[in-house]
C-alpha cells in the first residue's frame, strides 16, 4: 500500500476542495492514487467545492466577536444574499470571527486555526460549500486589543446579533470608565460606517492620496489666474478641507455637527477626568471591492428569441 503523505493530501485538498480528513480517508481508500480518490469523494459528495471556487461570491455576512478589551470581525462572503440567512452560514461566521479574537486579522493564519469546536476554518468551509452548495471565502478580518479601556462595536443593517452587512470595530483606550468608553467607541463606530472615514488622523493618511488632492487643487487653482501666493493659499484651505471630510478625527461628528470627533473625544476626556485616545477603527462592508456579475437577462431572452 502507498504511504499517504501530508503532500498528497494537501494535493487532494487543492483539487477537490474536500476537507482533509476526508481526502485523508479517500487516499487510504485508493492506496494514494489521486485521482481515484477524487472520483471517491465526488460519489460521497465531498467534492463540490472545488467545481464551485471559480463562482464570485460578493455577498454573505460581517460577523463581530468582542471579548473583554479585545474584538474582532471577518467578512465571510458567499454568492447570494439568501445564503446570508442560513443559520449553518451564521453559526459559522460567528466561530470564525470568535476564532480571530485569538487568532488575529491574518486571513491565511485564520483558515488554517481550529474554531472553539475544534474544526480548521478551512474544513468547516468546504464542508459548509458540500452542503449548502455555494462557492464562500473568508475574505478579510480585524481585530484591536487595548491594555486598557474598551474595544467598541457596531453593525449595520444587522441580520441577526452581531451580523450584517458593515461592520465597524473602535478601539478606545484609557484609564476611564469601560461602560463610559464603550459607549462613547459605539458612537463613533456609527459614525465611521455612516461617513466611510479613510484613515484615523492626518498622519495616517497615504501620502500618495494626499499628494494626487493638492496636484488637482492645484491644477484649478493655477486657472482662476490668480497670483502664485494666492493659489498656494486656496490650494492649502483645500487640502484642509479635504481632511475634514476623510480624516475620522477632523471630521464633524454625525450626532452633533457642530463638534469634531477629536472634540468629542476631548470632551470625554474631560467629563471623564482622565486622557482619552482612539487607537484605531476598521470597517468592512460586505462585498466592498468585489466585480460582481451581472446578468442581462433581457439580453439573453432576445438573443435565444433571434431578435437580439
Amino acid at each position: 500500500m502507498a504511504e499517504v503523505t501530508a503532500a498528497l493530501v494537501k494535493d487532494l485538498r487543492e483539487k477537490s476542495g474536500a476537507g482533509m480528513m476526508d481526502c485523508k480517508k479517500a487516499l487510504v481508500e485508493n492506496d494514494g492514487d489521486v485521482e481515484l480518490a477524487i472520483d471517491w469523494l465526488r460519489t460521497k459528495g465531498l467534492s463540490k467545492a472545488a467545481k464551485k471556487a471559480d463562482r464570485i461570491a460578493a455577498e454573505g455576512l460581517v460577523a463581530m466577536a468582542v471579548s473583554g478589551n479585545a474584538g474582532a470581525m471577518i467578512e465571510l462572503n458567499a454568492e447570494t444574499d439568501f445564503v446570508a440567512r442560513n443559520v449553518l452560514f451564521q453559526g459559522a461566521a460567528k466561530s470564525i470571527a470568535q476564532a480571530a479574537l485569538t487568532v488575529g486579522s491574518d486571513v491565511e493564519a485564520l483558515n488554517a486555526a481550529k474554531t472553539a469546536e475544534g474544526e480548521v476554518v478551512t474544513d468547516m468551509l468546504a464542508n459548509l460549500i458540500a452542503t449548502i452548495g455555494e462557492n464562500m471565502v473568508l475574505r478579510r478580518a480585524a481585530r484591536f486589543e487595548v491594555s486598557k479601556g474598551a474595544v467598541a462595536s457596531y453593525v449595520h443593517n444587522a441580520t441577526a446579533p452581531d451580523l450584517g452587512r458593515i461592520g465597524v470595530l473602535v478601539a478606545v483606550e484609557s484609564e476611564g470608565d469601560e461602560a463610559a468608553l464603550r459607549e462613547l467607541g459605539r458612537k463613533i463606530a456609527m459614525h465611521v460606517a455612516a461617513t466611510q472615514p479613510l484613515s484615523l488622523s492626518t498622519d495616517d493618511l497615504d501620502p500618495e492620496a494626499v499628494e494626487r488632492e493638492r496636484a488637482i487643487f492645484t491644477e484649478q487653482a493655477l486657472e482662476s489666474g490668480k497670483p502664485a501666493g494666492v493659489v498656494e493659499k486656496m490650494v492649502e484651505g483645500r487640502i484642509r478641507k479635504f481632511f475634514e471630510e476623510v480624516v475620522l478625527l477632523k471630521q464633524a461628528f454625525v450626532m452633533n455637527p457642530d463638534l469634531t470627533v477629536e472634540q468629542l473625544v476631548a470632551e470625554t476626556a474631560k467629563t471623564l477626568g482622565t486622557p482619552v485616545v482612539i487607537k484605531g477603527f476598521a470597517r468592512l462592508a460586505l462585498g466592498e471591492g468585489i466585480e460582481k456579475k451581472t446578468e442581462d437577462f433581457a439580453a439573453e431572452v432576445a438573443a435565444v428569441s433571434g431578435q437580439g
